[in-house]
């Protein structure tokens, strides 16, 4: 078997976890398909000449395509100073906007997942969305009660992949940063867990593909945030 095709070889320490902290889009939301979805629904008109599920295909690799430098724009944004401004204007678009619930979807699995740990570990939401949405999303899906700390875009200085905001959070938490696990679906999740001293999961439900984040440096890789519960309760990792 190529070392391309080997099985990813888990190097998460389940025994150090003591508390979760979960990024939202592509990890608790499902805003990687929603936003598929839109793209897809803007190019129905090419539908008579590109077959359907290859038009769905092809909206799916521009979310993906333009989801790094996107990243990395805002991650430039950050380190000059001026990501505020950006995070002024999407508050207040998104406190214009009626939430309801379609805007919002969770991962399926994700409240079971979240109702089987939540008494064993503190949750916290690491976030670099802005904080009216962050806010928004917990409302409408009643998710508020299950996290103890919230954190948005503008909640610390810089935001992921700088470590800032997963230092916060296990201050707050009063749980040594290396005690912590992040859970997440990109690059930027990994790298700021990395920055910190944290453990970090991937899953592939989001925008992040598992090529890219078996070579990130990320300790572990689920299918979905909806598994984390049974990997935890696991007696061993398998590797």
């Amino acid at each position: 078997m190529s070392p391309k095709n080997a099985p990813f070889q888990s190097s998460l320490d389940r025994t150090k976890v003591k508390a979760l902290l979960f990024d939202i889009d592509g990890t608790l939301s499902d805003s990687d398909d929603e936003m598929v979805a839109s793209i897809y629904a803007r190019m129905t008109w090419l539908s008579p000449l590109i077959k359907e599920t290859r038009l769905h295909t092809f909206a799916r690799q521009l979310v993906r395509f333009f989801q790094a430098p996107t990243n990395r724009l805002l991650a430039f944004l950050d380190h000059i100073g001026v990501d505020s401004h950006l995070a002024r204007f999407l508050d207040y678009r998104a406190r214009k906007k009626k939430a309801v619930p379609e805007d919002f979807p969770v991962i399926p699995g994700v409240r079971p997942m979240l109702d089987a740990l939540h008494r064993r570990y503190p949750f916290a939401v690491v976030s670099a969305r802005n904080s009216v949405t962050v806010e928004k999303f917990l409302r409408v899906n009643d998710l508020e009660n299950y996290f103890e700390i919230v954190i948005s875009s503008q909640t610390c200085e810089k935001t992921k992949p700088f470590p800032d905001p997963l230092l916060y959070a296990a201050s707050e938490l009063e749980v040594p940063i290396e005690n912590c696990l992040m859970i997440g679906d990109t690059l930027t999740d990994v790298r700021a867990a990395l920055a910190a001293g944290a453990q970090s999961l991937s899953v592939l439900c989001g925008f992040g593909t598992e090529k890219e984040l078996r070579k990130s440096g990320t300790h572990h890789i689920l299918t979905s945030t909806s598994e984390l519960a049974d990997l935890l309760s696991k007696q061993d990792i398998t590797e």
